[in-house]
């Protein structure tokens, strides 16, 4: 008999569902639903770009709509596909994505007092209001608790549960005082799946718990009541409505409640496994393991990494958390990133290049990729950086912005787009030195996600710039696809699934396209990325004083050598 899993993936414009196979990972079917509220699914606030929430009314019918129809697409593309075989759900979510609740796990929302006032909805990750407060956090840990920041590379960021928390009770009151306790979307949707809503009762994710709310077992979990009390009078008392337990992602919540196997045809003895973020599901999903650096390359991207959990392990300055257990059972989930990727090349699309190159996004695109992939590396004579949403790894910094060098009377569009893109590369690279600085060896680079898939372009320069071969995901959906493998575990190998992570991952995962770096390029490289990060030191840090003279006219010598070799 045929078993499968749903991976339920709640991205940041959409959420998804995918059906899985579970003795081979083939995906039968597959459903989008973009989140109706907002502009592409998150409330803005035109007078505070830092603004980002979401509605959580969203996520409830993405469930019942994505789910209803992959098993419709299931049925149509397999005859002998049966919902009744369906052994498990697993989720992902963006992170840190905290809401507000009352004692009974509703978000504070839905209360008609609250429907408009912002603060009452899902602070989404991409929100950075709580800038300031992430630098109260830092600081004052840094002083009271370092022990804190060491395992999360140092600084606090405004992306974090406490920040934003924080942030709430200093600018919006009355929804921190309605407000019984907070949840994590990676949790509350396991949660509601299951019918048991009460914060008390809430299976926490230690994805969640450990990289961004500073939960350690090492300390008793969350920081202590004297802290907070010292960050800010009365914040102390949410700690004990908050948890004293936060669990791997293979543990079980408990079954599909009546109402939503009623709601979605499904049995109500499908497990629902913990939640976690999306890039550390995605991780597995793309065949995570030690040596193997994984990308998931969307709007934003996250590097997750896995090292085993008996061995020692260095903090590493700069990156979001290094957390037993936060990927895999029995590994220290180690995780890094971008605050813009994607995002940066639609910012450039949709607001600066001419029609000339198209009248639609697609057609931009393709046009830019074309003529951007023609280019030599160096021949633009352009160096950008790759900050334009913040810098979230190594620097930490939101208040730090983006920046082009190097464009004359004749640049062109196509070639700020590819400085765009190797500025992305870059930023990728330096957080590769970073992590092997402090002693963890990365074998492999495994690329997942709509740009590595789609944009051979950007693949073979990140290959070209890294000097690693670039592997692709076999799966375009590998947040969803970990999902699913998780639910599998959770179901456990009696229903059909399987009794650990690895031999699930074995079964369900593969790789598929590699770019080889081409070494004459990767030469040309080499010179740029010493300007990167002269320019990333100086306008990043404090600790850097220097002179910028030599940027402008390396990157001329470099181009005007690069185009003597092309014409010639």
């Amino acid at each position: 008999m045929k078993h499968y899993v749903i991976g339920l993936d709640f991205g940041t414009n959409s959420c998804r569902s995918l059906i899985v196979d579970t003795s081979d990972g083939r995906e039968l079917a597959s459903h989008v639903f973009p989140y109706p509220s907002g502009k592409d699914g998150v409330i803005i606030d035109a007078s505070d770009p830092n603004l980002a929430r979401q509605n959580p009314a969203d996520y409830i019918r993405g469930i019942e709509v994505t789910i209803t129809e992959s098993l419709k697409k299931a049925s149509q593309a397999d005859p002998n596909f049966n919902p009744t075989n369906v052994i498990g759900i697993g989720v992902d979510t963006t992170g840190s994505s905290p809401m507000p609740v009352t004692d009974e796990g509703q978000p504070l929302c839905f209360e008609s007092r609250f429907r408009e006032n912002q603060a009452a909805y899902v602070w989404l990750w991409k929100d950075h209001t709580s800038y300031h407060e992430a630098r109260e956090i830092t600081s004052l840990a840094s002083r009271m608790r370092p022990q804190y920041l060491a395992t999360i590379g140092g600084v606090y960021s405004s992306e974090w549960w406490w920040s934003k928390i924080l942030h709430c009770k200093n600018v919006a009151p009355d929804v921190f005082n309605a407000a019984y306790s907070w949840a994590e979307i990676c949790d509350w949707i396991p949660a509601h799946l299951v019918g048991e809503l009460r914060p008390d009762k809430m299976k926490r994710s230690i994805c969640a718990a450990g990289h961004k709310a500073m939960f350690n077992p090492d300390w008793n979990g969350l920081p202590d009541e004297e802290f907070l009390g010292k960050l800010s009078p009365g914040l102390e008392s949410l700690r004990k409505r908050l948890y004293e337990k936060a669990f791997t992602a293979d543990h079980q919540v408990g079954f599909l409640s009546k109402d939503w196997s009623a709601k979605l045809g499904l049995s109500s003895e499908v497990a629902v496994a913990v939640g976690a973020f999306d890039a550390h599901m995605g991780a597995v999903g793309a065949s995570v393991a030690p040596g193997t650096l994984v990308k998931i390359m969307g709007t934003s991207t996250c590097d997750i990494m896995v090292a085993p959990s008996h061995e020692n392990m260095k903090d590493i300055p700069g990156v979001c958390g290094i957390v037993n257990g936060s990927v895999m059972d029995g590994y220290y989930g180690i995780e890094a990133g971008q605050s813009a990727v994607g995002d940066i090349f639609l910012w450039f699309v949709n607001n600066l290049v001419p029609e000339k190159y198209g009248k639609t996004q697609d057609e931009k695109f393709a046009a830019l990729n074309e003529a951007a992939s023609r280019l030599s590396p160096g021949e633009s004579g352009l160096l950008a950086l790759d900050w334009n949403n913040g810098n979230r790894t190594i620097l930490v910094d939101v208040r730090l912005t983006g920046l082009l060098l190097g464009q004359t009377l004749h640049t062109q569009p196509h070639e700020i787009y590819r400085a765009l893109i190797e500025a992305t590369a870059f930023g990728a690279l330096e957080i590769i030195d970073r992590i092997e600085e402090y002693g963890v060896p990365i074998k492999e680079v495994v690329n997942c996600g709509g740009l590595a898939s789609k944009s051979p372009v950007l693949m073979q320069i990140y290959a070209d710039i890294t000097g690693r071969p670039m592997k692709i995901s076999r799966s375009d959906q590998t947040p969803a696809l970990g999902a699913a493998i998780f639910s599998a575990v959770a179901a456990g190998k009696a229903a059909g699934g399987y009794d650990n992570v690895a031999d699930a991952e074995k079964n369900m995962t593969g790789t598929g396209k590699i770019y080889q770096p081409d070494p004459a390029s990767h030469d040309v490289y080499e010179k740029i990325y010493a300007l990167y990060r002269q320019m990333h030191d100086a306008f990043g840090t404090n600790e850097w004083s220097g002179s910028m003279y030599n940027v402008m006219k390396d990157l001329l010598n470099i181009r005007d050598e690069v185009r003597s070799v092309h014409v010639a």
